[in-house]
């Protein structure tokens, strides 16, 4: 396998950012993933890429930089209820979502239009509109890069949380996704009780929506809220909402009234970042090529030309400002390299 070497990674990050890797190639079968993993080893540092949708890069990569190419679907079984698939990592995730729309396999439609490929969707654990993939995820598998071995990892052991998972804690660096298999509902049960879909689709339970209605109501929101990075460098929400506990919640709505929040599994109460931002006056903000999406303040934007240090000196006044404001600390949700 022969690396390209010193290529431009700005086609490969949806924030258009202009980086450089000292080698780069794709693996579209597992012998080529397997050659790639054996040739990180000569580049001492290796880095995985699916969409590149969840990436900041902020100086080129001393190192390999390995995007994934894996496609195909299969159907690991079927009864009147339920369908099992498995989809390779490098299936293109909106893709995937519209075609199991099309074949009325409910389960996904809550997270139309989320870019990146099904590889990357349990490393976030992607999330949108009262849905995880979670919900509908069976099993993990990918090559242990210390071994060399394929493995499959169950949906607990994948330790999958708000926007976290066992590949960003432990298995990081050390685990490269092949595929992922969900479970699918051929007789779904449409989840709408988010406000702004259930407003969307107007009103909440409404016996006659589709799994078509809320996949468009669902993309209808996301292309109102976040940019086509094709036409504006972003990689979506840029931080975390944070997560407080029942008194700190108190204590802040003390001195913000209006401050919203929404209980968390965890037991605490989640707070819109992008309503933290925008209070201390943000949202629509440019600071040279790198600004704040004039239509979210969670939308850290690349206007053209941008470095990935432009938009991380951004995101860190951001922080400072929020922290300074609300004594909240923001933490990025988009992996800085």
């Amino acid at each position: 396998m022969d690396p390209r070497r010193h290529h431009s990674l700005k086609l490969w990050n949806t924030f258009g950012i202009d980086a450089r890797a000292s080698g780069c190639v794709q693996a579209h079968t597992l012998d080529d993933l397997r050659a790639a993993i054996d040739l990180g080893a000569r580049f001492e540092r290796m880095l995985v890429l699916g969409g590149g949708s969840n990436v900041l890069f902020v100086r080129d990569f001393d190192g390999l930089v390995v995007r994934i190419e894996l496609r195909g679907i299969r159907v690991l079984s079927e009864d009147a209820q339920w369908i099992e698939i498995e989809v390779a990592a490098g299936e293109s995730w909106p893709e995937l979502v519209a075609g199991c729309v099309e074949r009325s396999w409910g389960g996904l439609e809550n997270l139309s239009l989320i870019p990146g490929t099904a590889g990357g969707a349990p490393v976030q654990n992607v999330g949108a509109y009262g849905a995880e993939l979670k919900d509908v995820l069976l099993w993990v598998a990918g090559i242990d890069t210390e071994s060399g071995r394929i493995r499959s990892l169950s949906n607990a052991e994948c330790l999958l949380g708000y926007r976290a998972s066992i590949f960003k804690g432990e298995l990081k660096g050390r685990f490269v996704i092949t595929s992922v298999a969900l479970r699918l509902s051929k007789c779904p049960v449409m989840n709408t009780s988010y406000e702004s879909l259930a407003a969307e689709l107007c009103g909440p339970g409404n016996s006659s929506v589709t799994l078509l209605d809320v996949s468009r109501a669902v993309c209808r929101l996301r292309k109102r809220r976040i940019p086509d990075p094709g036409e504006l460098g972003n990689a979506g929400s840029f931080f975390k909402n944070p997560e407080v506990s029942a008194g700190t919640l108190d204590a802040l709505r003390e001195r913000f009234p209006s401050l919203p929040a929404h209980p968390s599994p965890a037991s605490c109460f989640r707070i819109p970042a992008g309503w933290l931002i925008e209070q201390c006056g943000w949202k629509g903000k440019r600071v040279g090529s790198a600004g704040v999406y004039e239509k979210h303040a969670l939308i850290l934007v690349n206007y053209g030309g941008a470095t990935g240090r432009e938009v991380l000196d951004l995101a860190r006044r951001i922080q400072d400002s929020v922290r300074e404001r609300f004594g909240i600390g923001l933490e990025p949700e988009v992996q800085i390299v």
